[in-house]
């Protein structure tokens, strides 16, 4: 959802913004010889909310050149489909549409480390495409060591990270909230010197809410009014992705 209200966000900035899902596994509609063509031809979730988010229509074997049947691994869903994914296939999808677009965001399936092949990972495919990460990642207990875990990894292969988005992708449980959650922000700026932003609440039906209101949720504004310091930080972030938005007249 981070990035389909980026998507949406850049769009309102002015740019021509391309998506991509390399890999869209739990589909219900996968791509299949035996799939009639309306079927094979439908977006599975993720990728029509990205699609609909930048306002592409471009082809779905570019934007998700694999729809796999269940939800598990790229590697482990191509394999009980009987498939094997291609890294070259991906990468000329890739090229084909940074040629049509000013900015491509591409959009991971699992972690870094989630092997897309046997010999393959996420992380892998980012540092074939010198693309600039960035790491979406939970708000509460744990995630100190999780997005250190996954800074280090991304490091290791030279992979440039742009900041931490903190994201809340569940409800809430009850009405006790998780104390490390105010101070998880500052430790990570502290610890990494990378821009981070959130925590972004959870919103029930946002995936289906307009470009509008995904680009309120994503820069904290209400009412037309942004929290304190929120598009500051988002400038940050993308300056440091090599996007310099345009200046409000």
């Amino acid at each position: 959802m981070v990035t389909a209200a980026l998507a949406a966000f850049l769009r309102t900035e002015g740019y021509d913004v391309g998506v991509m899902k390399p890999v869209h596994t739990g589909c219900r509609d996968p791509y299949s010889p035996r799939a009639s063509a309306r079927a094979s031809d439908r977006p599975p979730p993720d990728t029509a909310v990205l699609m609909r988010a930048a306002q592409t229509r471009d082809p779905l074997d570019l934007v998700t050149p694999y729809r796999l049947r269940l939800p598990l691994s790229p590697l482990a869903a191509a394999r009980a489909d009987g498939r094997a994914i291609d890294p070259r296939r991906l990468r000329a999808a890739y090229r084909a549409l940074t040629g049509r677009h000013e900015i491509m965001l591409v959009e991971g399936s699992g972690g870094l480390l989630v092997p897309v092949t046997a010999e393959a990972t996420m992380a892998d495919l980012m540092a074939g495409w010198d693309l600039v990460l960035l790491l979406v990642a939970r708000a509460g207990l744990g995630t100190l060591n999780h997005t250190l875990l996954s800074i280090e990894a991304a490091t290791r292969r030279g992979i440039r990270i742009g900041g931490v988005i903190l994201n809340h992708a569940r409800p809430v449980p009850g009405r006790r909230r998780d104390p490390s959650e105010a101070g998880n922000g500052a430790l990570l700026r502290e610890l990494t010197g990378l821009p981070v932003i959130g925590p972004l609440p959870y919103v029930a039906g946002l995936r289906r809410a307009p470009a509008r209101a995904q680009q309120r949720w994503l820069t904290g504004s209400r009412g037309g009014r942004a929290r304190p310091g929120a598009r500051t930080s988002w400038h940050s972030l993308l300056h440091r992705c090599g996007i310099a938005l345009p200046a409000r007249r």
